[in-house]
């Protein structure tokens, strides 16, 4: 009885550089209006939507941003079963781009991604992607929020009251928005409520800080080093003259829950650090089941 022969697929990588209105109907549309993507760096297909790219089960795709707007495009993509990897640093193609001598096309940033090395692209997964969808609206509502209370204290008593009705009616939209990504987030990150015990954030009034957790735990991965978790939220020493790069957003949340968990919107980076290695801390010693759906 002969032996059965199963053929393996060769694991394709496609490298995407993603326009977010590709899928909008436009006059004059052009190449660079569509998504552009390669394998190989010679043969260039264009696509109005992730879902016209050939790519299946097991194949991977290199992109250089993820936009807010085609979240659903890559979810859809994940579950064809396909991995997405994007970049880090998007600034880093341009760099590539100048030291290869290559002029500013969308095919060139492709060929100048495809010679980046792979540790400066991130795999990420559903949960993450639906968590920073939400989280991405919450702080839409958060900025509104903030410029309105500054507008008010230029005002007069009487116009001031018609403007805090506004403010009222924001924060009540806050408030909504928050409980369902705390929602999102006890369904989709079991560690996630351990976290929350473990910082002692409770009632009502901690809404907010929950919320500002849930922005953050997609960001950490027990497998992950507490420095570099670190570092990728800016807690580090930088050197003068030479800017810092981290995730502004994942800093952004992680500032709002120190200042809520120690009721003092001036405290320390040294407070930030100590409460991001708590959380940290506390994800590594789950059960291997409970670890976070996916990093970012």
């Amino acid at each position: 009885m002969g032996m059965m022969q199963t053929s393996v697929r060769a694991v394709r990588r496609f490298y995407i550089d993603i326009h977010r209105l590709a899928n909008k109907n436009r006059k004059n549309k052009t190449e660079e209006s569509y998504h552009i993507y390669t394998i190989d760096g010679e043969m260039f297909g264009k696509a109005r939507t992730l879902m016209d790219i050939t790519a299946k089960e097991g194949d991977e795709l290199y992109v250089d941003t993820i936009p807010i707007e085609l979240t659903d495009e890559f979810i859809e993509m994940l579950r064809r079963g396909v991995r997405v990897f994007y970049l880090r640093r998007p600034t880093l193609i341009a760099r590539k781009r100048k030291e290869l001598g290559l002029s500013k096309t969308s095919r060139n940033d492709l060929r100048a991604m495809m010679t980046l090395e792979p540790k400066w692209f991130i795999e990420v997964g559903e949960d993450f992607l639906v968590i920073r969808r939400l989280a991405a609206t919450f702080r839409s509502l958060l900025k509104t929020h903030v410029s309105l209370l500054n507008r008010a204290k230029a005002l007069q008593e009487a116009e001031r009251k018609i403007l805090i009705d506004s403010v009222k009616s924001l924060e009540k939209s806050m408030s909504d928005m928050a409980m369902l990504i705390v929602a999102e987030a006890e369904k989709r990150m079991p560690a996630y409520r351990k976290v929350v015990e473990a910082l002692g954030i409770s009632g009502d009034n901690y809404l907010f800080a929950k919320e500002a957790l849930a922005e953050i735990m997609p960001y950490i991965d027990r497998s992950t080093s507490c420095r570099r978790i670190m570092k990728l939220l800016g807690l580090y020493r930088g050197h003068r003259g030479v800017d810092k790069f981290y995730n502004k957003p994942a800093r952004s949340a992680l500032s709002r829950l120190t200042a809520a968990l120690l009721n003092n919107t001036y405290h320390r980076a040294k407070d930030e650090e100590k409460i991001l290695r708590r959380i940290w801390t506390t994800i590594k010693q789950s059960e291997p089941q409970e670890r976070l759906g996916a990093p970012a």
